[in-house]
């Protein structure tokens, strides 16, 4: 019997199998982009329905829209709607930091024509509306010494406030506590005002004054103070809530007292969080009208003593010259702005750096 074979049929060759899925090349998104710019400007200026920015709005739909259907069709859906996702994302991004950056480049665009000498070292005592002259440099001494006694009178009290609401406070009182500083969070700052109008320079200061009410920058100080407050307790409570318990426990179980632990331990781990709240509760402070309005009065003179006669600052200072009907005073607002804004960092950056230095160095 014989056996007959037969040649195998020709196959084609088998692909090799491959790791690498198919992806939009790089310029891809900024290829979509400007095309789809490009036609919204089309759209919106050849309609006449409007500007730059219905321009940016059309063209920012319609790119989402051209990077799904391209992402779809060469990498498939889920990349697609990865893609499109992470494009929203940068979008809000971007969204979130244009009015920052507008505000930074408007106050340094227009705050930089009196950054001078006279502008820092002269007040506005003796300065007519004609005269191009006279500076904040006795606003600058109020924010200072405002803020600064502000600080010293809210720290103490905020962090101490947090301990005791976070270590110590159980039961009713703790949460009567927490209640009214909710809700003093958000009270209005021509409130805290008219309070230090009605008790300190109404009801107090007479009797250092020989019987006359007097406005000052301490009364000033003591109005920032109750604004700054609730942000002190708010921020340095949460901050002592994130300290892990076994950092606490470990202490105990060496036998640290509780309060040792709470100086050595609690408030080291917590300190960035902490200064982090102080500069918010400082910045706000630094930034309010009306209190020093209401109580310290404003003036044109510079005046280092806070605890008598009128002082201004550096917000009141800014709302006074932006009223004000001279040519020469928007200038004046707008370096005052800036100034206030660079002092606000400076300090932040300043204490931020400290705080860090302190931590690495235990």
């Amino acid at each position: 019997m014989t056996t007959t074979v037969t040649a195998p049929r020709d196959r084609p060759p088998a692909q090799a199998p491959t790791l690498r899925a198919r992806r939009l090349p790089r310029y891809a998104a900024p290829a979509i982009a400007s095309a789809a710019l490009s036609v919204a400007a089309a759209l919106v200026y050849g309609t006449g329905t409007g500007g730059p920015v219905l321009v940016v709005v059309v063209g920012a739909l319609l790119h989402l829209v051209g990077l799904f259907v391209a992402a779809d069709r060469v990498e498939g859906r889920r990349s697609a709607r990865d893609r499109t996702w992470s494009a929203l994302i940068h979008s809000a991004c971007m969204l979130a930091v244009l009015p920052l950056a507008s505000v930074v480049w408007t106050l340094v665009s227009r705050g930089v024509g009196r950054l001078d000498a006279n502008f820092f070292l002269t007040s506005m005592n003796n300065i007519g509306a004609r005269d191009a002259n006279g500076g904040a440099y006795h606003a600058i001494v109020g924010t200072l010494q405002q803020v600064g006694i502000a600080a010293l009178i809210t720290v103490p009290l905020g962090v101490l406030c947090a301990i005791y609401l976070v270590e110590y406070g159980r039961g009713r009182f703790a949460a009567t506590v927490r209640f009214f500083v909710d809700v003093m969070t958000g009270i209005p700052s021509i409130v805290a005002g008219l309070f230090v109008l009605a008790f300190w320079v109404l009801v107090v200061s007479p009797w250092f004054n020989d019987g006359r009410p007097a406005f000052s920058g301490f009364a000033a100080a003591l109005a920032l103070s109750v604004l700054m407050l609730p942000t002190v307790v708010r921020s340095t409570e949460e901050m002592l809530r994130l300290v892990p318990a076994p950092l606490r426990e470990g202490a105990y179980a060496l036998g640290v007292p509780k309060w040792k632990t709470i100086l050595r331990v609690v408030l080291p781990t917590a300190l960035p969080g902490i200064v982090t709240g102080v500069m918010l509760a400082v910045a706000r402070a630094a930034g309010e009208t009306a209190p020093v309005l209401l109580v310290a009065g404003g003036g044109a003179a510079i005046n280092f003593n806070p605890f008598a006669e009128n002082q201004s600052s550096l917000a009141l200072f800014v709302y006074q010259q932006a009223g004000d009907a001279s040519s020469h005073a928007p200038a004046r607002a707008w370096t005052a702005a800036l100034t206030l804004v660079a002092l606000v960092l400076i300090l932040t950056v300043a204490a931020k750096l400290l705080a860090r230095r302190n931590r690495l160095g235990r």
